[in-house]
Parts: structure tokens; C-alpha cells; sequence
């Protein structure tokens, strides 16, 4: 296989996913439509997703000597995806989430990531000379800002997936990467309440990095140059929202991979994602690279 190479660094999680007509309140009890297992986490989604589109990925993470596992590294193997940097962890928990999805597609996480350690020597010692970006998440802070430098050495892009965590970790991420991707929520935690534009107008000083946050239906909000730009999102019958940006940063890397502009990386993010929200159906629904164009030729955009 040709094409560029992604390192995605980060959390890989067996879900446990239930279907409702509406999430739950507090204190209710709830009737399961449908029930299914099937593997997420930030980092590893975006590498399967690379591989669909057809780029090269190698996935870098943690994983427990348990049975999930097993599993887990052979659901990445069997997507194209490189596993032989991963940390195997004796006496460890794979990472595990409840996810629940309602009838609308919108979905609630809840997520065990203690069983794992955090430090850094599980990572290789240094990049592939074949690496083209690398992508990071927010789930293993320490192991993400040693590839970042890693990335910084070689001057290889590098892309964050700012989505939750400790504000200082964050901060100190956000500092060592070149293209930052906030979700909406991990941009308020980190820059306060606001619209997107006001957002990404605090986090000027940041500059000369791209910055940007994915608002779902919305489409997303760039900040290049102390511009702000809005990509439209595509339209298409929602199914299930999990795993929408995951796949949206793992598109976006590729892009940039392949030397796609900024913006025009965005906006093949924006339709790899839109057709991974059609499908659903975990990692089997990730979209193929002549669907993703089919999409983008039509222009069907908000």
C-alpha cells in the first residue's frame, strides 16, 4: 500500500453501546432497543479511518494483557491498521465505555481509563523515517507530548485532537503541536463559554498555529492567520454520532498527508465524518476514499 503515513497516538476502547428512543435522565429506568460491543477511542478510530481512505496508519497506544486486548489488536489488524508499536500491559485493563445512542443519533459516554499507566517509555523511541503527520489525543497526555516532540525533531506536522482533559496537560499539548482540533465541548473547558469565533479569537496568542473547532451539524470553525472561516457540514440522515470526530481528525491528518491545503483538509474531513454519521456500525461503517469524493463532488453542503 502507497500513500502517506499516519502515527496516531492515543486511546483504544471496547464499547459497550445501547440504543434508546431518548438518553436517559437521572433516576429512570430505560428499555434497550438494540445492543452491540464494538472498538473507539480517539486515536485508534482515526487510524482505522486513514486506512479506509486509504492512507497508511500505525496506531501507538496502550492495552491491557487481558482479553479485550486480544481482540482489540485483531479488529485493528483486520482494518489495515499497523499494531506493532503497541504497549501490551501485564496486569492491565483495556480501556472500556458505555456508550448509549438515541434515535436521533446523539449519544452519551461514560468511559474506565484507569487501568492503564501513563508514562511515556511504552512509546518507541523515536518516528519511523517514513512518517508523514502525526495525530494526537488528549486520553494519554504524556505518551501524545513525546510523540509531538518526536514530530517536532523530524519536522513532521503534527495534529492535536484537543477533546477533554486536565487544562495545564492541554495547554502544554497545545503548545508542541502545529494543527489543534478542539471539539466543542474541549474548547469551552479550555477557553470559556462563547461562540466558536469568540472561542478561537481568545487562543490568538497561540498563533502561528491553525487552530479550529468541529461543531457537529454546524460544520467547523477555523482560525489561519487570525482569519476565521466556517466549513459547512454535509448533509445526510443522521444514524449515530460516535466516533464522527474521531474520524474527522483521522481524515483531516491524511489530507494534509497527501498536501492538501488547511481548508481544503477540512472539508474532506468534514465529508469522510458526515458519512461515517450515515452509517453508524462502529469501525465496519467507516466510509471508503470514492464515497468520500462522491460526496464532496456534489457539493452538497449546508
Amino acid at each position: 500500500m502507497t500513500g502517506p503515513f499516519i502515527i496516531c497516538v492515543g486511546n483504544v476502547v471496547r464499547d459497550e453501546v445501547f440504543h434508546v428512543e431518548e438518553l436517559p435522565s437521572a433516576g429512570l429506568k430505560t428499555d434497550v432497543l438494540h445492543y452491540e460491543e464494538r472498538f473507539g477511542g480517539p486515536a485508534a478510530t482515526a487510524a482505522v479511518a486513514i486506512a479506509h481512505l486509504g492512507g497508511r496508519a500505525a496506531y501507538w497506544g496502550r492495552i491491557g494483557a487481558d482479553a479485550v486486548g486480544v481482540s482489540v489488536i485483531d479488529a485493528l489488524t483486520r482494518h489495515n491498521v499497523d499494531t506493532s508499536a503497541v504497549a501490551v500491559i501485564p496486569g492491565g485493563r483495556t480501556t472500556r465505555a458505555v456508550v448509549t445512542v438515541d434515535l436521533r443519533g446523539e449519544r452519551s459516554i461514560m468511559i474506565d481509563r484507569l487501568g492503564l499507566p501513563r508514562q511515556t517509555n511504552l512509546l518507541p523511541p523515536k518516528l519511523p523515517d517514513h512518517a508523514s503527520v502525526v495525530l494526537v489525543d488528549t486520553r494519554w497526555p504524556a505518551g501524545a507530548a513525546a510523540a509531538l516532540d518526536y514530530a517536532k525533531d523530524k519536522r513532521v506536522p503534527s495534529v492535536l485532537d484537543a477533546d477533554g482533559g486536565a487544562r495545564d496537560e492541554i495547554a502544554g499539548l497545545i503548545d508542541k503541536a502545529d494543527y489543534i482540533i478542539f471539539s466543542s465541548q474541549g474548547i469551552t473547558e479550555f477557553a470559556g463559554q462563547g461562540t466558536p469565533a469568540d472561542q478561537l479569537q481568545r487562543l490568538a496568542h497561540l498563533a502561528p498555529r491553525i487552530l479550529a473547532v468541529t461543531c457537529g451539524a454546524e460544520g467547523s470553525v477555523w482560525s489561519i492567520g487570525h482569519e476565521i472561516t466556517v466549513v459547512p457540514a454535509f448533509k445526510v440522515a443522521v444514524r449515530d454520532t460516535t466516533g464522527c470526530g474521531d474520524v474527522f481528525h483521522g481524515a483531516y491528518a491524511l489530507a494534509l498527508g497527501e498536501g492538501q491545503s488547511a481548508l481544503e483538509s477540512a472539508r474532506f474531513a468534514s465529508a469522510t465524518a458526515a458519512l461515517k454519521a450515515s452509517h453508524g456500525d462502529g469501525w465496519e461503517g467507516m466510509p471508503d476514499r470514492r464515497s468520500v469524493l462522491e460526496i464532496l463532488s456534489k457539493e452538497n453542503v449546508e
